[in-house]
């Protein structure tokens, strides 16, 4: 029997959980996957999973990458909680706590894109770098990174997702999705708006449907937003939309023409395929993240 100090990680989505136990992306020792319902059931889950785990090794620690907004203050009272999300019936939800309890382990707690960014930072896309940003777009549209080696926090933690951004309401009369801003970077990129926008979900568009160039407008936009606000060294672009990818193509070059020659770096003038990219970690970088805190928690 493997006694070996193992971390356990959780990439806690909006649409699913995924468990992981093990080190790194060449060590996952055993992983589940399951739909996120209700708080209760869902963190029980989550707990059965790992104490079936903590059976056959040593667990060191836990590391949970969230969806939120989440408390990522160690010192705040509600650290570990789910605040005030649009996800229904979350909001105010314990997510750290049982876990700690249920196990008596350290628990790394941050948020999904900033836990996929510690994992690529790791082990992925990100090496070697100090100042980058990671996106995800999908169910809703997030971003995390580093800044001179830390991870982004700060008043709360970014909120990339729902910045403003310029809308050209004659090519685009859609008002956004958003339940808080309506027209804001998720409310017209994420998939659900996509969906909104066009009645069908986005994996059943082909590569010429119209969708995908409004899609590349918006994230290009954003992403010369963070490129002049934030100077990241590389734009990790991730999450189920960004699986699409022709848009990485059609996403760089509308960067150039936005920046239009403003940011001299041969990185954005000459490189750009090796600046926008994507995950290094593919589907998994969530869920590395997640062990990547427990790491960290445990000193690692």
């Amino acid at each position: 029997m493997n006694h070996s100090p193992l971390f356990g990680g959780i990439e806690a989505g909006g649409t699913k959980f995924v468990c992981a136990v093990g080190t790194g992306p060449d060590d996952i020792r055993a992983e589940v996957r399951f739909p996120t319902t209700t708080p209760d059931e869902t963190i029980g889950r989550a707990i059965a999973f790992f104490a079936e785990q903590a059976k056959g090794c040593d667990l060191a620690a836990l590391g949970i990458a969230s969806f939120g907004p989440v408390d990522v203050n160690p010192a705040s009272p509600t650290f570990g909680y789910i605040t005030a999300t649009p996800k229904p019936n979350w909001s105010h939800t314990d997510l750290a706590g049982p876990l700690r309890r249920a196990f008596g382990l350290p628990v790394g707690f941050d948020t999904d894109v900033n836990g996929a960014a510690l994992g690529e930072h790791r082990w992925g896309a990100a090496q070697g770098l100090d100042t980058f940003i990671y996106l995800t777009i999908g169910t809703g549209v997030g971003g995390g990174g580093m800044i001179s080696g830390r991870l982004m926090h700060g008043l709360v933690h970014p909120e990339m997702g729902h910045i403003h951004l310029p809308h050209d309401w004659q090519a685009d009369p859609f008002p956004g999705h958003c339940p808080f801003h309506g027209d804001c970077l998720e409310g017209m990129a994420a998939g659900p708006a996509l969906e909104a926008r066009w009645g069908q979900r986005a994996e059943t568009f082909p590569p010429g449907h119209p969708a995908w160039a409004l899609e590349a407008e918006y994230l290009a936009q954003a992403l010369a937003i963070f490129v002049c606000t934030l100077s990241p060294q590389r734009i990790i672009l991730g999450g189920g939309v960004m699986s699409n990818a022709h848009l990485f193509p059609v996403i760089r070059r509308r960067v150039q023409e936005v920046l239009n020659g403003y940011v001299q770096a041969p990185a954005i003038l000459d490189a750009i395929d090796d600046y926008i990219v994507p995950p290094g970690l593919g589907a998994y970088a969530g869920v590395l993240g997640a062990i990547a805190l427990a790491a960290a928690e445990d000193g690692g």
